[in-house]
């Protein structure tokens, strides 16, 4: 009961905290992106809170079973990926919108705000699906069964959505500073004392999975590239990120906040890597469904009480800061991107508050539907990660780095990118294999980048007005 108690007053903390800042909600602009007033500290707090999330518990812990440290090989897509987003974020606030489809309908036309819309939904529906679930295991494991994986998605689930449509942006990116700090705390805290708790180092290294690559692991180079470019394409296209930067008080605070950030990520991923390893070691003989709760296990039973409820908190303000974050993009997207563009252009900013927090409720109804979709988290992200960083991060880039992108090549390279992805993991569910036994990032990516040259190189070269904006200098 004591990890319960831990977590429920961190959620009544949160919950009560987001209850203060509905007061300073008092416009789209707050709901949306914080009323563009964000500084580089707080950026980076959020940033890091919304990157870290059920996938880099449980995806890390389903890899570091099988293949050790190898799977960083799938985390270091990220970190290179924020690396190149440094060039650009300055450009990116400059611009001074709302969301990743605003960019792409000034870019290329409507009809790539609409494709970019979709592939976002079917995407970030999934990521919080699997941050739902995550957080059923939590609360299943702490109570020892007495809490159902189900009841507990439902809790979290319903948490999650409530939190979410309190005050957007605002309550997301101020709580971020404080998840921020407690995932730091309980992961560096927990490490030494499970180092300790299985045995030292001799241990470890005599009990760890046997490996049959010294880099690779047990995985081949189609599978760890499978598992790294998905997380590339993510990077560099997150939703999420381009929101946070839309959210910065200027062009600088927005620049300044990636270097943090990804310093952030790669400690923090290391050491989430390195729990799941050492973890390893001590919890054996998992089935493959249940490799992805050797962190849970570390902090259940894997290290003292008074560093598992921080290191369970810390978990849980994983799970989170990323299901509020993934959640409140898509319903960005449907009331800005779609509803306003097309069927409500002069929506007032309360009606478009009360829209948003509808389809909040929505989607994480959605979400929830999901769940049983993808048996494996690992599955979900790697899937959820591809649909968007194929559908829309070639196009996406393209704004920035590559004048002579046309309006017909971004947008059949964004519908070419969804489509494959959306087929290849269909084909893999009614046939229980991948198609060819080929990753769907493969097909998808070579669909997306093929369409978006070829056709643009073909095609009349688009006019100055069109990427002007893109490739202004950043102060």
């Amino acid at each position: 009961m004591t990890y319960l108690a831990a977590i429920l007053l961190y959620l009544l903390f949160l919950f009560i905290f987001g209850l203060r800042l509905v007061r300073r909600l008092k416009s789209k602009e707050d709901f949306l992106v914080a009323g563009r007033t964000l500084t580089a500290p707080i950026l980076v707090g959020t940033l890091l809170a919304t990157w870290m999330g059920s996938g880099d518990i449980f995806s890390v812990s389903d890899l570091s079973y099988n293949h050790g440290y190898s799977s960083l090989i799938g985390s270091s897509g990220g970190w290179l990926g924020i690396i190149i987003v440094f060039f650009i974020a300055g450009r990116v606030r400059s611009f001074g919108q709302f969301t990743v489809p605003d960019i792409l309908e000034a870019r290329y036309n409507k009809w790539a705000r609409i494709l970019a819309t979709i592939a976002t939904i079917i995407a970030y529906v999934t990521i919080v699906s699997y941050q739902f679930r995550g957080g059923g295991w939590v609360l299943n494991i702490i109570t020892e069964g007495k809490i159902s994986i189900k009841a507990g998605i439902i809790i979290v689930a319903v948490f999650v959505i409530t939190y979410t449509l309190l005050a957007g942006m605002i309550s997301v990116a101020y709580l971020d500073i404080f998840n921020g700090i407690v995932m730091i705390t309980g992961v560096f805290l927990a490490l030494p004392f499970l180092i300790h708790q299985v045995g030292g180092m001799d241990f470890i290294v005599a009990n760890v999975t046997p490996r049959s690559h010294s880099f690779l692991g047990n995985m081949t180079w189609i599978q760890a590239l499978g598992y790294m470019v998905p997380t590339f394409l993510l990077a560099l296209g997150n939703g999420n990120m381009y929101q946070r930067f839309f959210s910065a008080k200027d062009e600088k605070e927005a620049k300044k906040s990636v270097i943090g950030w990804v310093g952030g990520v790669i400690l923090l991923g290391v050491a989430l890597q390195s729990l799941a390893v050492v973890g390893s070691s001590y919890f054996k003989g998992l089935e493959a469904k249940e490799a992805g709760k050797i962190i849970l296990l570390v902090a259940h039973k894997g290290v003292p009480l008074v560093v598992g409820c921080f290191l369970l908190v810390a978990i849980v303000a994983i799970i989170i800061s990323t299901a509020n974050s993934f959640l409140l993009v898509p319903a960005t997207n449907v009331i800005r991107d779609i509803y306003q563009r097309f069927i409500n252009p002069n929506l007032p900013d309360k009606k478009m508050i009360f829209y948003s927090r509808l389809t909040v409720i929505v989607l994480g109804l959605i979400s929830y539907s999901l769940i049983s979709f993808f048996p494996r988290i690992l599955d979900a992200a790697y899937a959820a990660y591809t649909v968007y960083g194929a559908g829309i991060t070639p196009a996406l880039i393209a704004v920035f780095f590559w004048k002579r992108a046309t309006v017909a090549g971004g947008v059949l390279s964004i519908l070419g990118g969804l489509v494959t992805t959306v087929v290849w993991e269909i084909l893999n569910k009614i046939q229980g294999e991948l198609p060819l036994g080929v990753p769907a990032i493969y097909p998808a990516l070579i669909c997306s980048l093929s369409l978006l040259i070829v056709v643009s190189l073909l095609t009349p070269k688009p006019p100055e007005e069109k990427w002007r904006l893109f490739f202004k200098k950043e102060a």
